[in-house]
């Protein structure tokens, strides 16, 4: 029998926390942790991704579509590096992820040797809540459950760096002795409920306001129910983050939508006329959307004390889970009829969902991107999960689609790196094989990443009980994004050498590999395109050439300031005439009488 390891005692551990499946890319550094994962049969099963970054947002996605701790392991030097875009996204939107770093055996550190850089010290900002290199082989179980245990305790990735030559070493017997540590693999939350006192005075400068605007955020995730509730007892709007669009019911007559650059004009409405903002469980960083300081009193609601005032300034902080605080919060509330506040709100939301289907409407050459999104909505089955990646995309789904109730969306909200559909799709997909998956991408994020991730749906789609993995690619040969952000912010024309994308046969990739591509080039073929995808026994790529003149315009009154700088750009442009006309269209339909 072969000799029990302490990378054994790695797996071991991992089982003990409850860890289904590593997902990573091998590497000589790590392959003794290999070696125990093959020996373990499968009770933790390694993903391989085609890249370490990737296998990063995989494990950021498995936390983000679960609520558990996503575990990602590489190699040491290039491999390692290769972590941190996909760790930042986990340490900025706050998700529990643990890394096993692999580095070259104890005897040879600060020798230069190959591949060996300084794992502590390049890790100690994204990791700042944990980084430890094992100095020993009784160390192993002691790290693990530290990491482990902060990861979920401050919701943030940790990682630990285990040496070649202590991965191979024999597993040790561990008995509590002095300059040895014994721990459990065991973890509890605190039960954080806000101080009596700063619930009855949130509740008095509530109780006070007139015009009270809800800015919801992941923090809501458990207590869709509770944010409902208060909203309707004081009358008042809700807006979303990004981040916390999936946990509001946007059908709700009283749902502004998403707040921010790419949110909706309801939004900049209730949070422009305000005068209370209740912030629940969101740490937003589009201040400029939020109401101007001084023009609206301010409660917030946070797991996290850190968070509370971090974006606007606030009378009072309720430290606590959101759906706990919000019940406490509830039950000092006057039921009092806000009936002019909230006819505004219900009329801006009307005015908005009809500013909505005039803009996907609105003919484009070839195709409308919001209109690919909107005509999803009806399609999407009551059990999918949905993936967004970053770019332009990003818009059209905050704007145009509505989430049936209980469907997660996730993508890199705060980190905004591009990317992140295909591997957090993948993630989703092997959590939940049962469910259909639907990814939003633009061809730059395929380009960057989510070709070689369809190798990966192509490798693994046969074992899903479920084979719908539906990636809709906005192809309109454009970094669409950063081309308005330059008209916008710069007064800049666009910079073709910057902007141009190079056209690749997304669909056609798709059949190569074994899958079903569909390419749409006319509006009205979307939705037949939709329902093929959702029929098909196999996973579907869906390529739309989209027109990357479609303005990405932000909500008004905002966007009426910005247009003027856009078109400071666009008449720099030899061609920029056709944009500057759907701008001046997209202008008038929020100029409209009556709307």
């Amino acid at each position: 029998m072969t000799e029990r390891t302490v990378s054994d005692v790695i797996v071991d551990r991992l089982g003990a926390w409850g860890v289904e499946r590593v997902f990573g890319y091998s590497g000589d550094g790590i392959n003794g942790f290999m070696g125990a994962l093959r020996r373990a049969g499968g009770r933790v099963e390694f993903v391989q991704a085609r890249h370490e970054e990737t296998a990063a947002f995989m494990a950021v996605g498995h936390a983000k579509y679960t609520g558990g701790v996503g575990v990602v392991t590489s190699t040491q030097g290039p491999g390692a590096v290769h972590l941190l875009n996909g760790l930042y996204d986990a340490k900025l939107d706050s998700v529990p992820v643990v890394a096993i770093v692999g580095q070259q055996s104890r005897t040879v550190l600060g020798s230069a040797y190959m591949q060996e850089i300084d794992l502590s010290n390049l890790f100690k900002d994204v990791a700042s809540q944990f980084v430890q290199l094992v100095s020993a082989p009784e160390q192993v179980p002691m790290v693990l459950d530290r990491a482990f245990r902060t990861a979920k305790a401050t919701s943030s990735p940790c990682v630990v760096i285990v040496p070649h030559d202590i991965q191979s070493a024999p597993a040790p017997e561990l008995e509590q002795q002095h300059g040895i540590v014994v721990t459990a693999p065991s973890w509890s939350s605190a039960a954080k409920t806000p101080r009596e006192q700063d619930v009855d005075a949130a509740a008095a400068l509530l109780n006070s306001s007139e015009r009270v605007a809800l800015l919801v955020g992941q923090g809501a995730r458990h207590a869709a129910r509770e944010v409902v509730a208060v909203a309707e007892k004081l009358g008042a709007g809700i807006a979303t983050s990004l981040l916390g669009k999936p946990y509001v019911d946007e059908t709700l007559p009283f749902a502004v939508g998403t707040m921010g650059h790419l949110g909706t004009t309801a939004s900049a409405h209730l949070l422009g006329n305000c005068d209370a903002l209740l912030i629940v469980g969101s740490n937003d960083p589009w201040t400029e959307f939020y109401p101007p300081p001084g023009a609206a009193r301010a409660v917030q609601i946070d797991i996290d004390e850190k968070k509370i005032g971090n974006r606007y300034p606030v009378e009072v902080g309720l430290a606590g889970d959101a759906a706990s605080a919000l019940a406490a919060l509830d039950s000092k509330l006057e039921h009092r009829t806000r009936r002019e506040w909230r006819a505004d709100v219900e009329h801006e939301v009307s005015r908005w969902r009809i500013l909505a289907a005039d803009r996907a409407a609105v003919p484009a050459s070839p195709v409308n991107p919001e209109r690919v999104v909107r005509e999803l909505n009806g399609r999407l089955p009551g059990n999918a999960q949905v993936s967004v990646d970053v770019g332009s995309c990003v818009y059209w789904y905050a704007r145009q689609l509505v989430l049936p109730p209980g469907v997660p969306a996730h993508l890199s909200g705060t980190l905004a790196s591009m990317g992140c559909s295909l591997p957090y799709g993948l993630a989703a997909k092997l959590a939940h094989p049962d469910r259909p998956l639907v990814a939003l991408a633009g061809d730059g994020a395929m380009q960057m990443a989510g070709v070689a991730e369809l190798a990966t749906v192509a490798h693994r789609w046969r074992q899903w009980r479920d084979p719908r993995f539906v990636v809709c690619v906005f192809n309109n040969r454009e970094l669409t994004e950063v081309t308005w952000e330059q008209r916008e912010s710069e007064g800049e024309p666009r910079f073709a050498a910057s902007q141009e994308l190079p056209d690749f046969p997304f669909a056609g990739y798709a059949e190569l590999l074994g899958l079903t591509g569909i390419r749409v080039e006319d509006p009205e073929l979307l939705g037949d395109a939709w329902e093929q995808a959702f029929a098909a026994d196999r996973p579907v790529v869906i390529e739309v050439l989209t027109d990357p003149e479609i303005p990405l315009l932000p909500p008004f009154p905002a966007g009426k300031e910005k247009a003027e700088s856009m078109r400071k750009g666009l008449a720099a442009e030899d061609d920029g005439g056709r944009a500057a006309g759907l701008l001046d269209t997209y202008l008038s339909h929020e100029e409209r009488p009556g709307q």
